[in-house]
């Protein structure tokens, strides 16, 4: 009946994101309220919602940055850059390898072992012109780590509790096993509010090494095209930088980050009414299963490896 009036849907999907915009609704309470609208209602918007919550993202993350010390960003960038070029590198390969047994075509395969690697949908925008990758293998990439993303969302943070990680334990795994920055803030948010500022570090700090793995990927392929550090990581470290130099404003920062803290919620409500089947059908079964094997791979051996000790910082 609700399908056979658009204005009173799109009435409802509205009201809908502007609860997940106000104060009462929780980050998981608005996924959970766009996923059960996508899949019984209906997404009566869905390009201009999928649009809009990559645009929000964007500007929630650099908003988020002015509760953050750029000190800290250079400190967890410099600490960490054995470790990020190592898993970097060491996912890269394992999804080449994993590409092959499941007879992946070469692009597709690199995109999404770039998006697993990295920082998922802007590591495989920033990739896919160096590699020549076609409209169809890029949306294949997309769809399927889009879909992991949002199954990290709604598993990580139930894992973290299980095995009773930390915040910043959890902030460390969040950062190095969930593909998008926008997915790993919006699990770490759910987890507490020191996961949240750790995380957003350490993933945005990883992300910025798209441009030097694009470059030597635009070596190989012997491409003129060369990727570029995407927006919003700049605008993070600007609102970081504002933050630490100008503290006397702290009140205004705190603002601008309280505001972010209600896009990124009203974001993730967004993300979840963009889920369907169709998207996931549309990827088929084997791109799914090799970078579901892959991210079991990564997130399994990282957990270990954090549980042990062996990943702090």
């Amino acid at each position: 009946m609700l399908l056979e009036r658009p204005g009173l849907h799109k009435a409802l999907f509205l009201f809908a994101f502007l609860f997940a915009l106000s104060p009462f609704a929780s980050a998981s309470l608005a996924l959970f309220i766009g996923l059960g609208f996508a899949l019984v209602l209906g997404n009566p918007v869905a390009d201009l919602s999928n649009t809009a919550s990559k645009w929000l993202l964007k500007v929630a993350v650099i908003g988020l940055g002015f509760n953050v010390n750029i000190e800290d960003v250079l400190a967890v960038g410099s600490s960490s850059v054995v470790l990020t070029i190592v898993s970097i590198t060491a996912t890269i390969g394992l999804g080449e390898i994993l590409s092959q047994v499941f007879r992946l075509n070469r692009n597709t395969g690199t995109l999404i072992s770039f998006g697993t690697a990295i920082c998922g949908g802007s590591a495989i925008a920033a990739m896919a012109p160096v590699i020549k990758a076609k409209q169809d293998e890029i949306a294949i990439s997309l769809s399927v780590v889009f879909a992991l993303n949002a199954l990290g969302l709604l598993i990580f943070p139930w894992l973290g509790h299980y095995f009773s990680l930390t915040e910043s334990q959890f902030a460390i795994w969040s950062a190095l096993a969930i593909h998008d920055t926008s997915s790993v803030v919006a699990a770490a948010a759910v987890y507490g509010p020191t996961a949240l500022a750790m995380a957003t570090t350490i993933k945005l700090t990883r992300a910025m090494w798209i441009v030097p793995y694009a470059a030597m990927a635009g070596v190989f392929s012997r491409s003129s095209e060369r990727a570029s550090i995407p927006l919003f990581i700049v605008g993070f470290i600007a609102a970081a930088t504002i933050n630490t130099w100008l503290p006397e404003y702290q009140g205004v920062w705190s603002v601008f980050y309280s505001g972010a803290k209600s896009v990124l919620v009203a974001s993730l409500f967004l993300i979840g009414s963009g889920v369907s089947m169709a998207m996931l059908r549309q990827s088929g079964w084997r791109p799914f299963a090799m970078a579901t094997v892959l991210w079991f791979i990564v997130s399994g051996v990282m957990l270990l490896l954090i549980l042990d000790g062996l990943i702090a910082l």
